[in-house]
C-alpha cells in the first residue's frame, strides 16, 4: 500500500492535473531543492535531511489545514512538474498563493499560470479567501512577470513572512475577477 492524502480535492485545467503531494514527488522536490532552481524559496543551501523537513512541511500543510500546495502534473503523465496552490503555515501574515517549477523543460510553456490560476480559483471559490497575495524575493524577475500576468500589483504595506525582505504582491479580489477565480477549472 502507498500511503497517500486522502479526500482531497484534485482540480484539471486543459493541460494540467493539480493534485496533493505524494511519496512519487519527493526525488523531484528533493532535486530542485537541492539544486540553484530553489534560491528564491529557501533560506540558504538546505541538506537532504532539511528538504525531507521541508517536503513534510508540505505534506503537513493538507493535514493540518485541509488544503495546500497541490503537485502540477501534464494531463496523462503523473510526473511532477512543480508546485502551486494556497499556502499559510502558521505564522505567515496572509494567506498566499504560491508556485515553482522544478524541472526548466517546464518553464515557458505556461504551466505555473495555469496551476496558479486554477489554485486562486480554488482558494477564492471553495476556501472563500477574499484576498491573496504572493511572496517573491526581489530578484526574482520571472515569478514577478507572473504574478503581474495573474493580475497581482505590490503592496508595499503588506507584512512580510520572517526576515528576509520580498516584494508582496496582492491578488485582485474574487469579485473583480471575471468568474469569481474559478477561470482554469476544467
Amino acid at each position: 500500500m502507498t500511503p497517500h492524502l486522502a479526500d482531497t480535492p484534485v482540480l484539471e485545467t486543459d493541460r494540467l492535473v493539480l493534485r496533493a503531494p505524494g511519496a512519487q514527488d519527493w526525488p523531484g522536490f528533493n532535486a530542485m531543492m537541492a539544486s540553484e532552481r530553489s534560491r528564491f524559496i529557501r533560506p540558504g543551501d538546505l541538506d537532504e535531511g532539511q528538504i525531507w523537513r521541508s517536503f513534510g512541511h508540505v505534506i503537513g500543510h493538507w493535514v493540518m489545514r485541509g488544503w495546500g500546495l497541490f503537485t502540477i502534473t501534464a494531463r496523462g503523465d503523473d510526473t511532477a512538474l512543480g508546485m502551486a496552490g494556497p499556502w499559510f503555515p502558521a505564522g505567515w501574515p496572509e494567506p498566499e498563493i504560491g508556485w515553482s517549477l522544478w524541472q526548466p523543460d517546464a518553464e515557458g510553456k505556461g504551466y505555473a499560470f495555469e496551476a496558479a490560476t486554477a489554485t486562486r480559483g480554488f482558494a477564492y471559490d471553495v476556501l472563500e479567501w477574499d484576498s491573496a497575495v504572493s511572496y517573491i524575493a526581489p530578484d526574482n524577475t520571472r515569478s514577478i512577470a507572473l504574478a503581474e500576468r495573474l493580475g497581482a500589483r505590490p503592496d508595499p504595506a503588506a507584512a512580510y513572512p520572517g526576515d528576509t525582505p520580498c516584494v508582496v504582491y496582492r491578488h485582485p479580489a474574487p469579485d473583480s475577477l471575471a468568474d469569481g477565480g474559478m477561470e482554469a477549472y476544467a
